[in-house]
């Protein structure tokens, strides 16, 4: 049996791996499903819609599974998926999706600190980490080993690229290109992020080549199009130089340079 405590509230149609633990005056709804090993907090409220995985942490205060903040959502059924390993810290808080995705998924192995908020039918790959009180509107996408400092407002529908990094306190309206380091007002593109490329042991070869696509793209006199001509006729087509160009190439709202 799961260990919950006495105070809690677990409605019946929820399941519960066997040794889940759940702390003091949590919530548990209708519908929602944790995996094994997953402990609950105290305070905690889990609305209906809500699946979490193996071995995740959920501290106090936080809330996950509740109605996407959206004038267009009609109620329909939709999810919110954690995935194995995540850590949700106090008072962060996650809705559901709407139909435009049908769910908001955060993915294996995230760290979402204090106070982050992850609106509707938001898509968190593996690794990710959120600071503090980073909010994230509907729609964001993240890819996976991405940071996100804190203090930092996401727009609507903006894609943050995998393995790059956003400094604390500064807004996001454009995508952010993988690999990089973003931060100053305007926001700039200012260098990539070779702390985190060299953690994860990308090849010397591999950021070689991203600093010639850095170059190219964000330090020279060309517009995107004419960059993104030059890297593929100069540089090597190596997978992160690839990543990189299809990304550009299929921004919808621009990109931070």
């Amino acid at each position: 049996m799961a260990n919950i405590h006495p105070t809690a509230i677990v409605d019946p149609k929820a399941e519960l791996a066997e040794d889940v633990v759940v702390g003091p005056y949590s919530i548990i709804n209708s519908g929602v499903q944790i995996g094994r090993k997953t402990k609950i907090g105290s305070n905690v409220l889990l609305d209906s819609g809500t699946e979490i995985g193996e071995n995740c942490q959920i501290f106090h205060g936080a809330v996950l599974g509740t109605p996407p903040q959206d004038l267009k959502f009609g109620g329909e059924k939709t999810y919110l998926k954690i995935g194995d390993n995540t850590v949700i810290r106090e008072y962060a808080s996650l809705n559901r999706g709407t139909k435009w995705r049908g769910g908001t998924i955060v993915g294996k192995n995230c760290f979402i600190m204090m106070y982050a908020h992850i609106a509707h039918d938001g898509l968190l790959g593996d690794q990710v980490i959120l600071a503090n009180s980073v909010n994230l509107a509907g729609h964001v996408e993240i890819g996976d080993y991405a940071i996100v400092g804190g203090v930092v407002p996401v727009h609507q529908f903006v894609r943050i690229g995998k393995h790059s990094i956003i400094g604390g306190g500064f807004r996001v309206q454009k995508d952010v290109c993988p690999y990089m380091l973003v931060g100053g007002y305007p926001l700039k593109t200012v260098g990539l992020n070779l702390v985190g490329l060299k953690r994860r042991r990308f090849s010397d070869k591999s950021i070689k080549l991203l600093k010639e696509v850095y170059k190219i793209l964000f330090r020279s006199n060309l517009n995107t199009t004419q960059a993104l001509e030059k890297i593929e006729k100069e540089v090597e087509p190596v997978p992160e130089v690839k990543t990189v160009l299809d990304f550009v190439s299929s921004s919808e709202r621009g990109i931070v340079k």
